[in-house]
């Protein structure tokens, strides 16, 4: 027989415990997660319930966009997009585009799009604003001339300090130009790589900055008498990767990461860039 002491420890350290759970905070919510509930196919808390919207700029260049058509699945990030999508849960008519500049894209506040592939480098100081993906790209700079240019047959990095180089405003290819390049004079800025272009053309600019694709579509599809005049080095540390913008702190951050994770471990993204990425070994390297 148990004694009343006994009884009354037993319900004194019952009232314990019930007032220990009363006081305790209730669960918080796992983040996304690979394979966890919140990435269930096709049940992501996108903008539109059911769809899946992706932004990028306008106009979208090849080899990234063929014939300014997001929505067509080719070119390289319209590829990836469908292949993120199809990872996601949602097949091609449950895909939706919108058109957002390219500085806009990056800017604080609240999205149009769910994501944004729009050749953008991963740097720190846009993660101050924006979420970004895993990386979908690692990218090099080119540096592009016309063909009949006197800096056409530079070899150096130092032999381009001086030359009057122009980029599109807000990209990385503007940052190489001051930060491996420094000419005397502060390189020309364009809206588009359109612009660029043209100046290049008309002579405005010696030669313009853009990334190796890029550069390997104008030099063999737009502009007849260009050329790449070479590659800019990665330089140490972390080299320069394409990932998708999202809303900072966007729910959708992690099951997007992990999608493109398991596109470049089942090789699907090195199949995509072998398809519609020229090959960067055809190009040299500027010392």
């Amino acid at each position: 027989m148990i004694s009343s002491s006994a009884v009354r420890r037993v319900l004194a350290a019952a009232v314990l415990v019930l007032a220990a759970a009363a006081c305790a905070p209730e669960p918080v919510a796992a983040p996304p997660a690979a394979g966890g509930s919140s990435c269930e196919p096709g049940a992501l808390p996108t903008l539109t319930a059911g769809t899946l919207t992706f932004g990028t700029d306008q106009p979208v260049y090849p080899p990234w966009y063929l014939d300014d058509d997001p929505a067509s699945g080719r070119g390289f990030e319209s590829a990836v997009a469908y292949a993120v999508a199809d990872r996601l849960g949602y097949p091609r008519e449950q895909v939706t585009w919108v058109r957002v500049p390219f500085n806009a894209s990056i800017q604080p506040g609240p999205k149009s799009y769910d994501l944004n592939l729009t050749e953008f480098s991963i740097t720190p100081e846009r993660a101050q604003a924006v979420d970004f993906s895993a990386p979908y790209y690692d990218v090099k700079q080119a540096v592009v001339a016309l063909s009949d240019a006197p800096v056409a047959g530079t070899t150096s990095i130092a032999d381009l300090k001086g030359v009057r180089l122009g980029a599109q405003v807000g990209t990385t290819s503007y940052e190489a130009i001051v930060d491996q390049i420094a000419p005397a004079a502060e390189p020309a800025v364009f809206n588009t790589n359109d612009d660029a272009k043209l100046a290049l053309s008309n002579g405005q600019v010696d030669a313009i900055v853009v990334d190796l694709p890029t550069a390997f579509y104008i030099t063999s599809a737009e502009l007849e008498n260009a050329t790449i005049v070479g590659q800019l080095p990665l330089g140490e540390g972390t080299p320069e990767q394409f990932g998708a913008v999202l809303d900072k702190d966007s729910p959708l951050t992690a099951c997007v990461t992990a999608a493109v994770e398991k596109l470049r471990a089942d090789g699907t993204l090195a199949a995509l860039e072998q398809q519609w990425l020229a090959s960067a070994e055809t190009a040299p390297e500027l010392r």
